[in-house]
C-alpha cells in the first residue's frame, strides 16, 4: 500500500468533505438526516469565521479519510480542547491505519495548541467504532449524557427569550 498523507483541507476540498460526510451518514444508516452540501462546507468552513477545520487522509492522490473538528473550551481545565465531529474512512481504506493516523494528527494539533483534551461522540450501538477508540486509549465518559436542542424546540426556546 502507498503511503498515507494527512493534510489540512482547503476550500478546494469542499466537495470531497461533503461527499465524505454523506458517506459517513450512509455508513451509519442515516442518509435521510444528512443535509450538508458543498456550499455549506464552503460557507461554514472556509468563510470569514470558520466553524470547523478538517484533515484529509490521502492515498495515491485520492482522499480516503476525513477528520472534521472544531475548538471548544473546558471551564474546569481552564484550557481549550478539540471536538471531533466526524471521523470517516472510506471502505476501501479501512484496516490500514487511516483512522489511527487521522486521530494521531488531531492529538498532535491538540498538544501544539495547548489543549487539555480531545472529545467526540460515538453511537452506543457502534461496537467496532467503540473498540477502535478504546484501542487508541480513549474511554467513554460514564456520568455524562449528551443533550441536544434542535428544530422546533430550539425555535420555541429562542422565541421565549
Amino acid at each position: 500500500m502507498a503511503p498515507i498523507e494527512i493534510r489540512a483541507a482547503t476550500r478546494d476540498d469542499a466537495a470531497t468533505i461533503a461527499r465524505m460526510i454523506q458517506g459517513h451518514a450512509a455508513y451509519d444508516g442515516a442518509n435521510a438526516h444528512c443535509h450538508a452540501t458543498e456550499a455549506d462546507i464552503l460557507r461554514h468552513g472556509f468563510g470569514d469565521r470558520p466553524a470547523f477545520e478538517a484533515l484529509l487522509a490521502v492515498l495515491a492522490g485520492e482522499a480516503v479519510g476525513l477528520a472534521l473538528f472544531f475548538g471548544n473550551f473546558s471551564t474546569w481545565e481552564g484550557k481549550p480542547g478539540l471536538f471531533v465531529e466526524d471521523l470517516f474512512v472510506t471502505e476501501r481504506a479501512r484496516g490500514y491505519g487511516v483512522g489511527s493516523r487521522l486521530m494521531a494528527a488531531i492529538a498532535k494539533l491538540a498538544i501544539a495548541r495547548g489543549c487539555a483534551r480531545v472529545d467526540w461522540q460515538v453511537m452506543q450501538d457502534a461496537g467496532r467504532a467503540r473498540a477502535f477508540y478504546q484501542q487508541l486509549g480513549a474511554r467513554p465518559i460514564e456520568k455524562w449524557l449528551t443533550y441536544r436542542l434542535t428544530g422546533t424546540a430550539l425555535e420555541a426556546l429562542a422565541a421565549d427569550g
